[in-house]
């Protein structure tokens, strides 16, 4: 579903390195993308997969790699670089139990701030967390619209339960994905590559091999890409990075807010530990027993005014989410209102509806 959702957003450039749980999506790619006449190539390693993807992305190309925890720790010095050189794309991270190498075939849901603060400085990346099969279909292909759109990479926070499922799905009832194109330089000489007014402006962008010279540079520079410190120029560019993406962040939110009647509790969730929330949610409405449930799917920005109307009335928030600290919890305290923050945490092991009825209950 991954693999169908960059397709129907216009994906033509594929790289990756196998790692479990993401392999399949490598696996699919390599079989999909060159019958559709794109490019699939497969890496000597993780931190290579990226380059590709990065270079295919700077030509022109709608690009895509796929990964897990430690390929993405790999991936980190890339990330920044994409980030620093506005390039569209996208990177689907499927968790599995960590730190190090952890467990391979084991679920969890612990990188969820290593993803979003893994540049220096804490420059805000887009990260969507699919629920279901469906959700990898369309938040895959969101993935691509908020790339392109932002020129900056985009995650796709998955995890093993959800990326390893098997479910039904009627593929043809998927929802029409509109391919949105970067905003193309215009036919002016000299070309400048990082050009923006406000801070929140996109640069227009030009390929590297096209008609207009391109400079690209990871380090600190200004609007043509020269390499300068702390001038006022290129201390506004590393502004603009936030801005860009900060000044955008109400359109970009994404929720199912499934709501009871005269509910006093909210669950909070994510991924796989969305799903067993839901259940327990169904449980509690047949029951007459009333909670909401928000299923976040785009983790960051976090979704403030999503959270802000969730909560108003509630008493008390229960974060369900599979690791010890309870990682996201942690984002969404300070937009509670003054409710009571409970979490439900899990390591090693699926979070159980017993669990969240305990809870809900206590």
């Amino acid at each position: 579903m991954v693999a169908l959702g960059a397709l129907a957003a216009g994906c033509d450039f594929f790289s990756g390195y196998p790692i479990t749980p993401s392999s399949e999506i490598y696996s699919e790619m390599m079989k999909r993308l060159p019958a559709r006449g794109g490019a699939a190539i497969g890496a000597p390693d993780e931190i290579s997969a990226l380059s590709y993807a990065v270079g295919a992305s700077m030509s022109g190309a709608r690009a895509m790699t796929a990964t897990s925890g430690p390929g993405w720790c790999l991936m980190i010095e890339t990330v920044q670089y994409a980030l620093m050189t506005e390039t569209p794309v996208v990177i689907v991270v499927v968790q599995r139990l960590g730190p190090a190498t952890g467990g391979a075939t084991q679920g969890a849901q612990g990188d969820v701030l290593l993803v979003e603060y893994a540049t220096s400085g804490g420059y805000p990346i887009p990260v969507l967390a699919p629920v279901d099969a469906l959700d990898c279909f369309a938040l895959t292909a969101q993935a691509f619209s908020l790339s392109e759109q932002l020129r900056t990479p985009v995650v796709v926070l998955s995890d093993k339960e959800v990326g390893m499922s098997i479910e039904s799905v009627d593929l043809a009832a998927l929802p029409t994905v509109s391919v949105t194109p970067r905003v193309g330089a215009l036919p002016e000489s000299p070309f400048v590559p990082y050009a923006f007014d406000a801070l929140s402006d996109v640069p227009r962008f030009a390929s590297v091999g096209g008609t207009q010279k391109v400079t690209a540079t990871g380090s600190a520079h200004d609007q043509q890409g020269r390499l300068r410190k702390n001038d006022p120029e290129t201390l506004r560019l590393l502004r603009h990075l936030e801005a860009k993406v900060l000044s955008r962040a109400a359109s970009m939110e994404t929720v199912r807010w499934r709501r009871s009647a005269g509910a006093r509790t909210l669950l909070v969730s994510f991924g796989i530990s969305a799903r067993t929330c839901r259940q327990v949610w169904r449980e509690m409405e047949a029951a007459g027993k009333p909670v909401d449930l928000l299923e976040v799917l785009s983790l960051y920005p976090v979704p403030r005014e999503a959270l802000a109307a969730a909560v108003a009335g509630k008493h008390r928030v229960i974060v369900v989410e599979e690791n010890g600290p309870g990682l996201y919890a942690r984002e969404v305290r300070p937009y509670v209102n003054g409710a009571e923050v409970v979490q439900v945490n899990s390591v090693g092991s699926l979070i159980t509806p017993a669990a969240i009825r305990e809870a809900v209950f206590s």
